[in-house]
């Protein structure tokens, strides 16, 4: 199963004024075509809405759905975007309110203009959708707390006095509809209810709150029966097969766009996608997990290429230390000092990631921009049988027979859960397994049916250790929230945050609520991830520093690889696709091409 890198240090007032852009306008509009691709986050659904609100809706971004503005892989700074709608911004010195200015010539697919009703209509819908910039709690950190119209093409937002240093990307990031297609979901005193809902108090308060979160599925089933679209492309026809989008006459930087056409194709699992890479069939797929005889068929293909880039994204062995032994640190080191890093890298993910060097919690390119030298002062846990059983030995367990058995002399079973459809993490945990096998622990791997019943289970803690996602940067606060947010006990309620009990409210690796991180003393850790959110640059430096420290310390993961963005991409029709560590990588061809990218291959030439 694929898994796509998504999900974010304002010093003074910032203004973003352009992007940069390759080849020539009349180049890229030369020669027309289909251009063929994949959606990467999602499959189609010919039923769906054409909703963006809507999981499984019709519409793909980058082509008809649009954002404000496009998010650059910044290692550090979740604030680095490129302008689409929004051709620039304006953020007060006290990061209290952001300006959104709009391009003055953007226009939806039937000649409508784009205007600050449009973006104070997405923003009323996306409260009732919850979440980022948009939670209805006003304590909660980013919290919009005004939406301002202050002419047709300037949106002034302001943000509540918990502030958070993520505001301006979770704005940014801020899907537009027209307000003349989605308008009419709103009721005519939402306004109203969100003032209550955010400033009134009691029963009152939460009234309003239930009346705007009780339009969640109204909003998500609601289908306009015809696409209306800012972006390059329209909606034309969606079948379980593919969906056709043809040129939108009317989208702002409509020169720069070479095909007339682009042609989304379905598919139903990695192997799928192989065969259209093998067959030359897209122009352009997103990282899809590929084992190396499968990538060597790929790059036989006629004009076939592949670009590579930094994703910040890493793949860990979790343990619930609410589960014995795992409560130990001494097993839990053990277990790093028998996992060859590099073995397991080899054969799941050859071609989509690098070894980890360390469990830091971060991607080793950004954990060397955060950390510098520090970095390299981190226990590297490289495989060393001997330091595994000192560990082992120190946590009371015992050898009988060439197996190591439980302190009470009870037999040793270590479970790695997987879901069934991550080919890449099926073959890691069985790796894992047959490592520890070798050195005298009963492994072996365990599978659940699909992804979404495995995170249930893995929530209700069912599991002792199973495959998790970290490092999801740029933002440090979202980095560490994977290891000491929700999943490990804390939780954030009512603009306070509280240590939940192990095995309750989806606490699930059960980790202590405050450690001893050595020179920065006993310290609880996710109090100090709340506070990546709104604390300045600089000590947000400092803060991860103690995190990554503790990380590799207490090792509630361990990091095993570090994800790499590989995309594959076929010249044989288009040229001028990004480079190697482009800073657009991450984001969909419908948005290389609104970066001026993409241009009509000459005939003859592969």
């Amino acid at each position: 199963m694929k898994r796509l890198a998504a999900i974010m240090a304002v010093a003074s007032i910032a203004t973003a004024t352009a992007c940069g852009t390759t080849g020539t306008t009349e180049t890229a509009r030369t020669g027309g075509g289909v251009f063929t691709t994949i959606d990467g986050s999602k499959q189609i659904n010919a039923s769906a809405p054409i909703n963006p609100f809507n999981p499984v809706g019709s519409v793909f971004s980058g082509y008809n759905g649009m954002a404000l503005a496009w998010p650059k892989n910044d290692p550090t700074d979740p604030n680095q975007f490129y302008p689409a709608i929004a051709g620039s911004w304006t953020t007060s010195p006290d990061r209290s309110h952001v300006d959104i200015h709009l391009r003055p010539d953007a226009k939806w697919s039937d000649g409508v203009p784009v205007t600050s009703e449009d973006v104070r209509v997405s923003i009323g819908l996306a409260y009732t959708q919850g979440g980022t910039a948009y939670a209805l709690d006003p304590k909660a950190a980013g919290a919009a707390a005004d939406i301002q119209v202050v002419d047709p093409t300037t949106v002034r937002i302001t943000q509540g006095t918990n502030r958070s240093s993520t505001f301006l990307a979770n704005l940014l990031s801020t899907v537009v509809v027209p307000a003349h297609v989605f308008g009419k979901l709103l009721p005519a005193d939402f306004w109203q209810l969100l003032k209550t809902a955010q400033h009134g108090q009691g029963a009152v308060a939460e009234k309003a709150k239930s009346a705007i979160t009780g339009l969640a599925e109204k909003v998500i089933a609601f289908d306009p029966g015809h696409d209306v679209s800012a972006g390059p492309f329209v909606l034309e026809r969606v079948n379980p097969g593919a969906a056709l989008l043809t040129r939108n006459p009317y989208f702002y930087d409509r020169q720069k766009i070479a095909p007339d056409k682009v042609k989304i194709l379905n598919y139903t699992g990695n192997e799928q996608i192989w065969n259209y890479l093998i067959a030359g069939r897209l122009d352009n797929a997103p990282f899809t997990s590929v084992p190396t005889a499968v990538m060597n068929r790929i790059r036989e293909a006629r004009g076939s290429k592949v670009i590579k880039g930094y994703s910040p994204v890493a793949v860990s062995l979790a343990f619930n230390q609410a589960h014995k032994p795992y409560d130990n640190v001494h097993v839990r080191r053990a277990l790093a000092y028998l996992i060859d890093r590099a073995q397991v890298t080899r054969i799941a993910s050859p071609e989509g990631g690098t070894p980890a060097a360390t469990t830091s919690g971060i991607h080793a390119q950004a954990a060397r921009a955060w950390l510098g030298s520090g970095f390299d002062g981190l226990e590297q846990y490289r495989m060393n049988p001997a330091k595994a059983d000192a560990e082992l030995k120190a946590a009371g367990m015992t050898k009988r027979n060439g197996r190591w058995a439980m302190p009470d002399g009870s037999p040793w079973k270590v479970r790695i859960h997987v879901p069934a459809s991550f080919s890449d993490w099926v073959a890691a945990g069985k790796s894992i397994s047959s490592q520890l096998a070798d050195h005298g622990v009963d492994a072996s791997v365990v599978t659940a049916a699909d992804y979404t019943l495995y995170l249930g289970e893995l929530a209700e803690g069912k599991y002792d250790l199973g495959l998790w996602l970290i490092g999801l940067g740029p933002s440090p606060y979202n980095i560490f929230q994977r290891l000491f947010g929700q999943a490990n006990g804390w939780q954030m309620f009512g603009g306070r945050l509280r240590h939940v009990a192990p095995g309750t409210e989806g606490n699930w690796m059960g980790g202590p609520e405050k450690v001893d991180a050595g020179e920065a003393g006993v310290v609880d850790p996710g109090e100090l991830t709340g506070k990546l959110n709104y604390a300045s640059q600089e000590e947000q430096k400092r803060i991860v520093g103690v995190l990554a420290k503790v990380a590799n310390e207490q090792l509630p993961v361990v990091q095993l690889w570090d994800y790499v963005n590989t995309q594959f991409v076929n010249t044989s029709r288009y040229t001028a696709f990004p480079p190697d560590d482009d800073q657009a990588l991450r984001l969909s061809s419908g948005v290389w091409m609104q970066l001026g990218m993409i241009r009509k291959a000459e005939k003859g030439r592969a």
